[in-house]
This record gives structure tokens, sequence and C-alpha cells, in this order.
């Protein structure tokens, strides 16, 4: 069985050795063990010392293409090199190399098909009170949006078989973490979570940049991907509000209207129509996206079979 563990990199010159020396070279279960460096447009010196560090496979991108863009990248530059499974880390060193073999037991064993590494964001050092706050109400949330159970929904310590490789598709330009688990959750993909370690922080995050904007970008993530995935749970229950609320309106002017008093409620009228249209409309849209959401599952099999047919060429 062959591992290869990527490592997308942006100017991480300084931070790429420490990185690459952490990782393991032998893990129970895994015959062949290699290294894949994704240089997402560094304008250092990060794929010189890639090379000095004698890793074994490195992709450049033209230009910065984002960490999503170049998480895709390095999954199906894995997979056409033969990986039978693929192990996500940060160029920063944020996560053990030891803890790699936590992550691919369950898929050696055939007891998941992607496995998250938990930071225990409650109590890891390096991050202030509120993003202590943040992490587990954005794990929360994305719990209740995939169906899986997310105690670490952004960690970027990971690991996926080929099968879960194959079958992820990321349109995200954000991040590939939220998305990938809602994906996960929408396929039905055995996911589980394993404790990991972290190391002392090198450099300031280069994802978020404050709060406010880290708060707003992963939330429309997930409202975009939970509706992607999701339509008619999101639609209906938009128009449902609507519906209630229209017929709400239509109760209290016929309330009024046999005490004789409806002339001057004219307004609760118009409200009550204007809400029934407007919920019979978006429930139309909500069909009309469901039947949108069958055609990508169509044509996400249909991609998925032909990377199937490129990896058995």
């Amino acid at each position: 069985m062959k591992l290869i563990i990527q490592i997308p990199c942006y100017n991480e010159e300084a931070t790429l050795p420490q990185t690459v020396l952490d990782l393991p070279e032998q893990i129970a279960g895994i015959d062949e063990i290699e290294v894949l460096v994704i240089d997402d447009g560094s304008t250092d010196r990060t794929v010189a010392v890639a090379q000095e560090l004698g890793v074994q496979h490195i992709v450049s991108l033209p230009r910065n293409a984002g960490l999503a863009h170049a998480f895709v990248t390095g999954l199906e530059a894995a997979v056409l090199r033969g990986a039978d499974i693929i192990v996500n880390t940060d160029a920063d060193n944020q996560y053990q190399g030891e803890d790699i073999a936590c992550l691919v037991a369950p898929i050696v064993n055939g007891r998941a098909d992607i496995v998250v590494g938990d930071r225990g964001v409650a109590s890891v050092a390096e991050f202030s009170p509120v993003k202590r706050l943040l992490q587990q109400f954005g794990s929360w949330v994305v719990q209740l949006a995939s169906g899986v159970v997310t105690p670490d929904a952004t960690s970027g310590f990971r690991a996926l078989s080929q099968e879960a490789a194959l079958r992820t598709l990321i349109l995200s330009e954000y991040s590939y973490t939220l998305e990938s688990l809602i994906q996960a959750g929408a396929r039905r993909l055995s996911v589980v979570y394993v404790p990991i370690r972290v190391n002392p922080k090198t450099r300031p995050s280069r994802l978020m940049r404050n709060i406010p904007q880290y708060v707003m970008s992963s939330m429309a993530t997930i409202l975009r991907i939970y509706t992607m995935y999701r339509p008619m749970r999101v639609f209906f229950f938009l128009a449902g509000l609507m519906l209630v609320g229209g017929l709400l309106g239509g109760m209290r002017f016929l309330y009024f209207y046999s005490l004789g008093r409806g002339a001057g409620h004219v307004q609760s009228l118009i409200l009550t129509a204007i809400l029934l249209i407007m919920g019979f409309q978006t429930f139309l849209i909500g069909l009309v996206a469901d039947l949108i959401g069958f055609n990508r599952k169509i044509l996400e099999e249909t991609l998925y079979r032909v990377r199937k047919a490129e990896l058995e060429k």
C-alpha cells in the first residue's frame, strides 16, 4: 500500500525543512511513503528547498491560486502517482509528523474513507478565546450541514483513501476543509476523527486575516455548499416561512373581517398575497434546484468514472 504525503506550499522556504524532516519514514501497514510538494506560485526558494530535501514529487502552479486549488491539485497528482492513501499536512509544521500513523490507521483497516485530525480546538493554547469559540461554533454548524460528527471542521491534517480522493470536487476558492466535509456527508463517505497534537505556531495564519473576514467567508462557504447539496431543505424551509407568514396574515384579516372591520386591515390582505406568492415561487425554485442537483450528481459521477478510467490506463 502506497502513501503519499502532500504539502501545499506558498513561500514556505523557512518552515518546509522542519515539516519534511518531521515526516515518518515507516508506518505499519504502509509499504511505500513518498512526499509531494504543491508549489502554489511561490516567489521564494520553496521549490529549491524541496529539491534539496529530496522530495520525490514537486508540482508547481504558474501563479498563486489559493489553498483550495493547491489541495485539489495535490490530490489529483497523488492519485496519478499511484497513491492508495493521501495525507494532507500544512507546510508551516503545525502538525506533528508522528501522528500521520494515527491518521492512516482507520483507512488501512478499512474503517474509514476520510480521517481528520482533531486538534481539540477548545483547548489549543495557540488559539485565542474568541478563536476557540468560533472554531467550536463553526464545527457545530458544519456538523448540522454535513450530518457528520465534526469536532474540528477546519483541521487541514487529514487522510483520504484513493476512492475518497477521486470523488472529491472542491469548488470553493477560500478553503477545502468545510466543503469537503459537507460533500463527504452528502455522499455518505465514512469520516472518522482521531486526536492529534500541534506544534507551537511558526507564523501567523495566511488564511484568516481577521476574525470578521474568517466568519463571513466560512459562513458563506457553508451556506453555498449546503444549498448545493441540500437545495430542497433550504428552499422549502424559506418557502415554509413565507407561506406560514402569509397564512397568519390572512387569518388576521379574516378575523377582523368577521368583526366587520376588514376595510381597516387591507394591508394584511396585501401582505398575505405577497408572502403566499413569494412562498410558492420559492417552493418552485427549490424543485428546480433539486432537479439541477440531480444533474450535478450525474456530472460528478461521470467525472469520477473518467478519473477512474484514467487511473486504470
